[in-house]
């Protein structure tokens, strides 16, 4: 499971790792978790993570959702009252799977209440899976929360999973195979060569094209066998959706970026970061010492360094 965290505010994000048993002051109220997880965070006044996987290899990241979301005023008094951004944690602290987190999510409700980093409530959904490869997303559109099955694995920003899923359709020509070429008008056409099977495809940085060149991708990509070739595989996927500084600037002329892409390596349950300045992985994995000995939240700092790996030397002696 892999993503891109782009937005035009610096989170500084670095990898943490959560212990068991953690009582959390969210920000709408305390709750609690039972299980460890690992993920992009910080701690900001409390704990906040904006993806990660947990010891049980569930994997939950959020991603913004503006002019689609519901959220509750006050807390209903059945309901645990949770702020849009502390459902990441909360899901990685209680959910041992994604079937469990269908049923869990029916005791809570997200409240508007914003944070202190942005000072506002953000608008997000999120999206869920597991050592199954089950994924599903939640999308607070209503007063009750469900997770809603995700066919493809994909999910950009808005609009909302039943759009995304039906603009596929116009796309359903596309292929990875060169396109035979029709006559026109007695002229015999020139080929353009493979890849022609792909022609259409979007290529700006909307939500919706990014939505189908991932789908698209992951689709055609030749399967792997191994963690690192998966790694490596997901690498190459999200460079056709990464947003480079400058390309893509905001209502308020500030650069709209990916900051950093994270994978989530479920059944090692291993959380692996990629910063916008270094393209090297950089991993922290759950094991039993590491979270038996952990008693408060730990952060590891990235670095952000350009690698460069020089093969030979500046200057050769005589």
């Amino acid at each position: 499971m892999a993503r891109t965290m782009d937005f035009d505010l610096d989170f500084k994000a670095r990898i943490m790792v959560m212990p068991r048993n953690r009582v959390v002051a969210g920000d709408a109220g305390e709750y609690t978790t039972k299980y460890g997880f690992v993920g992009a965070g910080r701690l900001l006044g409390h704990e906040m993570y904006t993806d990660g996987v947990n010891e049980c290899g569930v994997g939950v990241a959020t991603l913004y959702f503006p002019g689609n979301v519901y959220y509750y005023d006050d807390t209903p008094a059945d309901k645990l009252g949770l702020a849009p951004q502390d459902f990441v944690a909360w899901a990685l602290g209680n959910a041992a799977s994604v079937d469990d987190l269908a049923e869990k999510v029916e005791q809570i409700a997200l409240i508007n209440q914003p944070t202190d980093f942005i000072g506002a409530v953000p608008p997000l959904h999120f999206i869920i899976s597991d050592t199954t490869g089950k994924t599903m997303l939640l999308e607070p559109q209503g007063g009750e929360l469900q997770l809603i099955d995700d066919p493809v694995g994909v999910m950009t920003n808005s609009p909302d999973l039943a759009w995304q899923l039906q603009n596929l359709s116009t796309y359903g020509t596309l292929t990875n195979q060169e396109r035979p070429l029709t006559p026109l008008m007695g002229h015999a056409l020139a080929t353009q060569g493979p890849g022609t099977g792909a022609l259409g495809l979007p290529g700006d940085f909307t939500s919706p094209s990014r939505f189908v060149r991932t789908t698209f991708l992951k689709n055609y990509a030749a399967p792997t066998h191994n963690v690192a070739d998966s790694l490596n595989l997901l690498q190459h996927i999200l460079n056709s959706v990464t947003i480079p500084k400058g390309v893509k600037l905001k209502e308020n002329g500030q650069s709209d970026y990916t900051e950093y892409r994270g994978y989530m390596s479920l059944d090692e349950r291993a959380y692996y970061m990629e910063p916008y300045d270094n393209l090297v992985l950089q991993r922290v994995a759950l094991t039993d010492d590491l979270l038996a000995h952990l008693d408060a939240p730990r952060e590891y700092p990235i670095s952000h360094q350009v690698h460069i790996q020089n093969l030979a030397p500046d200057t050769v002696a005589d």
